[in-house]
């Protein structure tokens, strides 16, 4: 086994640290100290430009200020139907909201921004609300689309669809 020496006690000299030594001069501690200090040369003052102030986070560009104006950063809200339809299923339940909300694994919270219409709309919450209250809720932002039928599109002569015919 190697001989390894290690420090067996405490160094307990005494050690200064952060203090200059004996040649301490003293600041002056009134108005009247400090002009007779100015007057004899010993303290010298400098004006520091903005010193003290913070104009420069109060003064927005415009352009920043247009960006928060404008309605393009707005986030979809829930809306009306969706926030009346949970409500009213949740009546029929005779749940309140703190029981939604532990159904579905959610702070009561979620529950009370949905149905007051505060909340970004999440397609799982829903979800969730739609198997514990047992119906169909209304979809935030979807736009029924005109879809056309299968039998129109092939009903048109010379157009084929799906690439080339089958083989027989």
């Amino acid at each position: 086994m190697p001989n390894i020496s290690q420090p067996t006690g405490q160094d307990w000299g005494v050690v200064n640290v952060g203090r200059a030594s004996t040649n301490r001069s003293t600041v002056p501690q009134t108005a009247q100290g400090l002009a007779r200090a100015k007057s004899m040369g010993l303290v010298s003052t400098e004006r520091k430009f903005a010193a003290g102030t913070n104009a420069s986070a109060h003064n927005a560009s415009v352009n920043a200020r247009k960006i928060e104006e404008s309605d393009e950063l707005k986030h979809a809200k829930v809306d009306k139907a969706l926030s009346k339809a949970i409500m009213e299923a949740r009546m029929a339940k005779k749940m309140t909201q703190k029981d939604l909300a532990t159904k579905i694994n959610e702070k009561p919270q979620v529950v009370g921004e949905y149905e007051s219409g505060k909340a970004v709309p999440n397609g799982q919450i829903i979800v969730k609300m739609e198997k514990v209250l047992g119906v169909k809720l209304p979809r935030p932002g979807k736009k029924p689309a005109a879809a056309k039928s299968a039998s129109a599109a092939a009903a048109k002569p010379g157009v084929v669809r799906g690439g080339p015919p089958k083989r027989r």
